[in-house]
């Protein structure tokens, strides 16, 4: 819980930033059965290959893959595409992206860990799984299926303002989700969360410093 909320606010600052918070034109790929609609009651389309459990309000689910998405060209104000991009082979993430940038009208935000050193945390993480006798996480099996994105991922996209900032250092990153393993820790998080944000959101921030664990990149269409 403490791991998607360290994931989800800055993503949330990122569309107040820019206006999007009242918007009800918001697309989430890889949304899972709650995605951004945790932390912030905004209606979304929460897009998945398949949600596990029934999705939750305010989430409209639709059903689709990421590279080929049933929507028309810029049908949406925003796309949000939130720790995706590593579960998928490094020669299918162009066609994602290009996907993604296709159906937004004004900007993409794209989240993931990112390179070398935050995927050797998670290879660290898979070991403390196996030896405490746990099963690890299917998200953690794939995270070390294959090479983590590097912001290069980008170098090709043409006619996109491009910024980024970095999420989580690595070391915090390690620390939270071993404590994540606690269930008396995850009821805390999660009272946290219901009674105080704010307070909680702060934390998290001062927790944003390199060596980062997941980078955070905003394309916008330039010139608009």
């Amino acid at each position: 819980m403490l791991n998607q909320a360290a994931r989800y606010y800055p993503i949330l600052r990122a569309l107040k930033k820019r206006g999007v918070l009242k918007s009800e034109s918001v697309l989430e790929i890889g949304a899972g059965p709650t995605g951004l609609g945790q932390f912030r009651k905004l209606r979304f389309i929460g897009c998945d290959v398949l949600f596990p459990t029934t999705p939750a309000w305010p989430m409209v689910p639709v059903i689709a893959s990421a590279g080929a998405l049933p929507f028309r060209d810029k049908s949406f104000s925003v796309v949000i595409i939130s720790d995706v991009l590593e579960h998928i082979p490094a020669d299918v993430r162009s066609t994602i992206i290009r996907e993604s940038l296709r159906v937004t009208r004004e900007f993409a935000v794209f989240g993931f860990p990112c390179g070398q050193t935050a995927q050797e945390s998670d290879r660290k993480l898979f070991e403390v799984y196996t030896h405490k006798g746990y099963k690890p996480p299917i998200w953690l099996q794939e995270h070390l299926l294959a090479a983590f994105p590097e912001p290069s991922i980008f170098d090709d996209v043409k006619g996109w303002d491009i910024t980024s900032f970095g999420n989580e250092s690595i070391r915090f990153h390690s620390w939270m989700m071993r404590m994540e393993m606690h269930r008396l820790f995850n009821y805390f998080i999660k009272a946290s969360i219901l009674l105080v944000p704010r307070l909680l959101e702060l934390l998290l921030r001062k927790m944003d410093s390199p060596p980062y664990y997941r980078h955070i990149f905003v394309l916008e269409r330039a010139g608009e």
